[in-house]
């Protein structure tokens, strides 16, 4: 046992330090791969120092000019084949769907949610339903490296704060938003009244900013299911919400599926554009979370470059429905649109971070061809950049998250691909392999089995 495995909390007043190999995205094509440096972590779970090239003879040194006693100072010394990354940031997860994962594949988003998902949900009435479900949920997502979820909670407003509290308590940094719909559901699951919607979404946001008055890991997100699911008043409500707190984060589903855009349309048919019905009803900004965004007209990408929305790609659910579903991800880049990743489980079938990855990339080949090669497919580092530093612009903490650099908190995993016991079955690594191939096998055949440790706010979070 390394001196790091003693440490449960950085409210332990203890500091961290790690030697090695960091890795992480500066930007969309700049892959950062940092050998031998030296990350230095405060007991705040910030990162103090990073220092690169450093010989293991200077870090006593480097302790000791960072105020600390290098005797003492717990250090982690990495070797070959072990490699520090940011955490992975899931910009669409639905908990209540944790249990669901797999079910309903090949048929229309109305139909799966009638048939499958909405008795599903239903079952988080039970508080300790919800309780055991949402542990369970909480513990799997850390385990694969998901540092950062925005999730969608049930509509129930206890069951959603009990998501938060074991978000808080399990040291996971979330976006927890409870489920407004008051209509296009069966009787027995969907708000009773727009008043009580409303009201719940206030008593969530209350009840997070008690738990976690300064949002340093867990904060409400206003979360209008669809506008299918929403009256006009209720979505005027929540962008009344919005207006009286200017720093929550909004999300919802946008621009999914066609069955879902014309359903829209029939509800609302003064706006053509689902872009116009949410800035309508306020609920367009740059705190916009914008899940799926497959068909966006020409005037949807201006306003959502403009007003800085961010796109959470789904590629699995996209792709796992009745129809193959290609979002246009080269092109919202080119245009500089924020875009991070989601699982979007259970829509999509996995959990996986990596997963998500790798779908990417093939429905990125998938835009090429349909394209005539205009669009070019995602590289590994884009990939990743979506899951991590992307993912973080889109949940609005780009300044705290997503990358290495002094001041960011540290959100982290400790990724070892050799010479440990039961490590999966990720793509052998040889002795000459360059960091760059470990990176690779790590991200196109690894597991959670590759993941040792999470890290959130400096703090050993996988169970």
């Amino acid at each position: 046992m390394d001196d790091l495995d003693k440490i449960s909390s950085p409210a332990s007043g203890l500091p961290l330090g790690f030697h090695g190999t960091a890795i992480h995205s500066h930007s969309l094509t700049d892959l950062e791969i940092l050998e031998n440096c030296f990350i230095l972590v405060d007991k705040s779970g910030k990162i103090q120092a990073l220092q690169t090239d450093v010989d293991p003879s200077q870090i006593s040194s480097i302790i000791s000019d960072h105020g600390y006693a290098p005797d003492v100072f717990p250090v982690k010394y990495l070797r070959w084949g072990e490699f520090l990354c940011p955490g992975f940031v899931d910009t669409h997860n639905h908990a209540p769907q944790w249990t669901q994962r797999g079910v309903g594949r090949g048929i229309s988003l109305i139909d799966w949610l009638n048939q499958v998902t909405f008795a599903h949900e239903a079952k988080f009435a039970d508080a300790e339903y919800a309780k055991r479900t949402y542990a369970s949920c909480v513990n799997g997502f850390l385990q694969q490296g998901i540092t950062t979820a925005s999730y969608y909670g049930s509509h129930h407003g206890e069951a959603t704060r009990i998501l938060a509290d074991i978000c808080y308590e399990k040291g996971q940094r979330a976006l927890v938003g409870k489920c407004n719909m008051n209509r296009n559901a069966p009787d027995w699951y969907r708000d009773a009244s727009i008043s009580d919607s409303l009201r719940e979404t206030r008593a969530l946001i209350q009840h997070v900013q008690d738990l976690d008055p300064e949002g340093r890991l867990v904060r409400p997100v206003i979360t209008p299911r669809f506008a299918i699911s929403c009256e006009s008043e209720l979505l005027s409500g929540l962008g009344t919400i919005a207006q009286e707190h200017p720093d929550l984060p909004i999300q919802t589903h946008f621009n999914e599926e066609q069955q879902e855009i014309e359903f829209t349309r029939e509800l609302f048919p003064e706006f053509h554009l689902e872009a116009d019905l949410y800035q309508h009803f306020g609920l367009l900004n740059e705190r916009s979370i914008l899940a799926h965004s497959i068909y966006l007209e020409e005037k949807e990408m201006n306003m959502m470059r403009e007003l800085r929305c961010g796109v959470a790609h789904c590629p699995i659910a996209n792709t796992t429905m009745r129809d193959f579903m290609i979002a246009p991800i080269r092109e919202y880049l080119r245009r500089g649109i924020k875009v991070g990743l989601g699982t979007d489980s259970g829509g999509g079938y996995s959990s996986s971070m990596l997963d998500a990855m790798k779908q990417a990339f093939v429905v990125s080949i998938a835009q090429k061809t349909q394209t005539n090669g205009k669009d070019e497919p995602l590289s590994l580092a884009e990939g990743f950049y979506l899951a991590t530093m992307g993912g973080a612009q889109v949940c609005g903490l780009e300044d705290k998250i997503g990358s290495f650099a002094v001041g960011k908190e540290f959100d982290a995993l400790e990724i070892h691909t050799i010479d440990l016991e039961q490590r999966g079955v990720i793509s052998p690594v040889e002795e000459d392999d360059s960091t760059f191939v470990i990176f690779e096998k790590f991200l196109m055949t690894g597991d959670d089995r590759n993941i040792a440790k999470v890290y959130v706010q400096g703090r050993s979070v996988k169970v």
